[in-house]
């Protein structure tokens, strides 16, 4: 706590553990490093099975698994009833005195219903946005709408890159003033290369590690296996992740008769990443879109050379010499795993697997991140909050049917906010010991 400021901080996200991803790691290694600091902080999550009521993790990070019923999309998201939410979130950030609600992911429900709730009790808001969107198809419409809801008085937004920066001022409509670059960042200590774990005899492993769906490429890895595996005998890889289009990779497998040179581990939990990670020379990202890939810096970590699509943000993950960047398409794949596999097969630059650790070390730390977090905390702290007129000028702003209509959802929940302090007082709601 540089600026002498102790924050109640408030993450909250359909996505936590026991679900494990990107969006999931960032707001657990985020909280532990803002507890570090001095910083007072929870998580609030809806349940998982019997998940269900309060846990707590590493360092006393309290964790609330909230019982609401989560919608049936392939995601781990809550039904988008929007009020139902609003009894359990005020007897929350009543309970822990919370100062800062901090959303994470444009794809959680719980986060855009929690960011509208806190500006209800006059409570300061950030947003981080994981994700890129596109403009045209029907989701993404939707979705930007809502984000310009969530996003109309939240006090301040952060991606996790310039292209994801660019994105979410244009879909949202911001002042670009109002938004930070904050990337993610990796635990170097988990991410050690182990040379001795790399098979032996002049084969070459190429990893991947990622959800096999249509927008993370598994269509183009399925072309590209066959012809790699062809062309370079000795060649293999190893495939980390489930999804809809496994079966796609299961089909090639067995149609070129590549049983034993493509395994499939299926889902992999992420302590186990490191294990896996190891035994690669190569590692290869296919995603058709991307705000930040963590993948290929754990991979670049763990001293693999990365080979990935020149989408979205992740040119600017690596540094140009770590990463052979491809167009999203098999022939440019193609043509950047066959160059890179020919390089490894030399042994010429390519740098030693520890020297490249070190050198990545230096570009991400949670403890910049943190920092650089705590920095926009205390930014948004000594604002004025807009008075409720205001929200809704700004609500009305964002179209001529939907802004009224976002004006009358927001009416309703500050009026169901009225009716809930009537019935049950902020100071009769009891407040929980703080052991941080």
């Amino acid at each position: 706590m540089a600026s002498g400021q102790r924050h109640k901080i408030a993450m909250v996200s359909d996505f936590f553990y026991p679900n494990m991803g990107g969006v999931e790691m960032h707001i657990y290694q985020l909280s532990q490093c803002l507890i570090a600091l001095g910083h007072k902080v929870v998580i609030v999550t809806h349940a998982y099975g019997e998940r269900v009521g309060v846990r707590y993790m590493s360092s006393n990070l309290k964790v609330y698994y909230i019982p609401l019923t989560t919608a049936l999309t392939g995601k781990p998201v809550i039904f988008p009833a929007i009020f139902v939410s609003l009894p359990v979130l005020r007897q929350i950030f009543i309970r822990e005195r919370i100062t800062i609600v901090h959303g994470h992911s444009a794809f959680s429900s719980l986060a855009h219903e929690s960011l509208l709730h806190a500006k209800s009790m006059s409570i300061k808001t950030v947003f981080t946005d994981h994700s890129l969107f596109g403009f045209a198809d029907s989701s993404s419409i939707i979705t930007n709408k809502i984000l310009k809801l969530t996003l109309a008085d939240t006090n301040h937004v952060i991606c996790v890159s310039h292209t994801s920066r660019e994105n979410t001022v244009l879909r949202a409509k911001l002042d670009p003033r109002n938004v930070s670059v904050i990337p993610n960042a990796v635990d170097p200590s988990q991410f050690v290369p182990d040379p001795s774990k790399r098979p032996n005899l002049g084969t070459i492993t190429i990893v991947v590690a990622s959800r096999l769906s249509y927008r993370k490429g598994t269509d183009m890895l399925a072309a590209v296996i066959p012809l790699i595996c062809r062309r370079f005998p000795r060649v293999s890889f190893l495939i980390a992740g489930d999804g809809p289009q496994r079966i796609l990779l299961e089909e090639v497998r067995e149609k070129h008769g590549l049983i034993e040179r493509v395994v499939l581990l299926g889902e992999v939990q992420h302590c186990d990443v490191p294990s896996v990670l190891v035994q690669g020379h190569i590692f290869v990202n296919t995603s058709l879109t991307e705000a930040f890939c963590i993948a290929i810096v754990e991979a670049a970590y763990c001293g693999l050379q990365v080979v990935s699509t020149n989408v979205g943000g992740i040119p600017e993950v690596l540094p140009e010499d770590l990463i052979e960047l491809c167009e999203p398409s098999s022939d440019s794949l193609l043509a950047a795993l066959c160059k890179t596999v020919k390089r490894v097969s030399r042994g010429r630059d390519v740098l030693d697997p520890f020297v490249q650790h070190e050198r990545v070390s230096t570009l991400y730390t949670w403890q910049n991140v943190a920092a650089r977090t705590e920095s926009v905390y205390n930014l948004i702290a000594n604002q004025k909050p807009l008075t409720h007129r205001q929200r809704f000028l700004r609500y009305k702003d964002i179209g001529p049917v939907s802004g009224w209509f976002f004006v009358f959802m927001a009416a309703c929940d500050l009026l169901f906010l009225y009716i809930l302090m009537w019935f049950s007082p902020d100071n009769l709601i009891q407040i929980a010991i703080d052991l941080h």
